[in-house]
C-alpha cells in the first residue's frame, strides 16, 4: 500500500485553481491503468467548489454518472431523484481528508466532513469512477455521522492499494467504464479495491472498503448509519 499525502493535495490544489472548479473537462491524453489519487482529490474539490457557486444539486447532477446511486433511503437513482430539483437557498459544504485508490485508477473513494444548512455535521463518502475521456466521475454517494471529537487533520491522505503480482504498467488498452444495475457493492477493474454496502431492513447501513495489501484484500475503512428517525407522519421507513 503506498501514501502519498502533501504532494496529492499539492497537485490537487494546482488542478483545481486551473479550471477544475468549472466541472469535468475531459481528456486527450491516452489512458493508462495508473492511479492518480491527486485526481481523485482534485475532482471532489471541483464538487465542492460547484455546489457553492451553481447549488448543490446542481453539481450532484453534474458530477454524478447517470447510473449513479445513493440512499433515499432506499438505492435509487441520484439522476432521476433529482431531476428538476431546485437548489437549496445554502449549500452543503464539504471537503475530503482521505482517499483510496485501485492500483489501476479506475474506481477510488473519497472521504471527509461535511457541514449542512442545518449546522449538522456529516462524514460522506463517495465511489468514483474514472470514465472514458479520463475524468472521474462518482457512482455512489453516502453519509454517515461524523465521529465523535473529529479533528480536520493537516494534509489528505491519499493511499493506494497494492498491484496485482506481475502487473506492467505498460498495459496499452483501459477497459471502458462499466455501466451497473447497482453501486451498493463493486469493485474495481483491476480487482484490488472493493466496497460492501450492506442495507437493513430497518434502513440502517454498513459500508466496508477493502484493499489490496501485502497480496491479500485486508479491510481499510468502515462506517455505520443507525437506521433513520421516524418521520413526523409516524411511519418507520423500510428497506
Amino acid at each position: 500500500m503506498k501514501t502519498f499525502a502533501a504532494l496529492a493535495f499539492s497537485s490537487a490544489m494546482t488542478l483545481l485553481l486551473a479550471g477544475c472548479a468549472a466541472g469535468p473537462t475531459g481528456t486527450n491524453r491516452p489512458l493508462r491503468p495508473i492511479a492518480n489519487p491527486s485526481e481523485v482529490i482534485a475532482t471532489e474539490l471541483a464538487f465542492a467548489r460547484a455546489a457553492k457557486d451553481q447549488g448543490t444539486w446542481t453539481a450532484f447532477r453534474q458530477f454524478a454518472t447517470r447510473d449513479a446511486q445513493w440512499p433515499g433511503p432506499q438505492w435509487e437513482n441520484v439522476q432521476a431523484a433529482l431531476k428538476d430539483a431546485p437548489d437549496p437557498a445554502k449549500a452543503i459544504e464539504w471537503e475530503p481528508d482521505q482517499v483510496w485508490s485501485s492500483c489501476d485508477g479506475s474506481f477510488a473513494l473519497s472521504t471527509g466532513p461535511a457541514l449542512h444548512p442545518t449546522g449538522k455535521r456529516t462524514r460522506f463518502v463517495t465511489i468514483w469512477q474514472r470514465q472514458d475521456n479520463g475524468d472521474y466521475r462518482w457512482v455512489l454517494d453516502q453519509g454517515f455521522d461524523l465521529e465523535a471529537g473529529y479533528a480536520e487533520p493537516e494534509m489528505i491522505a491519499a493511499r493506494v492499494a497494492d498491484c496485482p503480482e506481475g502487473r506492467s504498467n505498460r498495459v496499452a488498452r483501459v477497459a471502458k467504464a462499466r455501466r451497473a444495475a447497482t453501486w451498493a457493492s463493486g469493485q474495481s477493474d483491476d480487482a484490488t479495491l472493493s466496497w460492501t454496502t450492506d442495507l437493513r431492513a430497518d434502513c440502517g447501513r454498513t459500508l466496508v472498503l477493502s484493499a489490496m495489501q501485502d497480496g491479500a484484500m485486508h479491510e481499510v475503512f468502515r462506517k455505520v448509519a443507525k437506521a433513520p428517525a421516524v418521520p413526523a407522519n409516524g411511519t418507520r421507513p423500510s428497506c
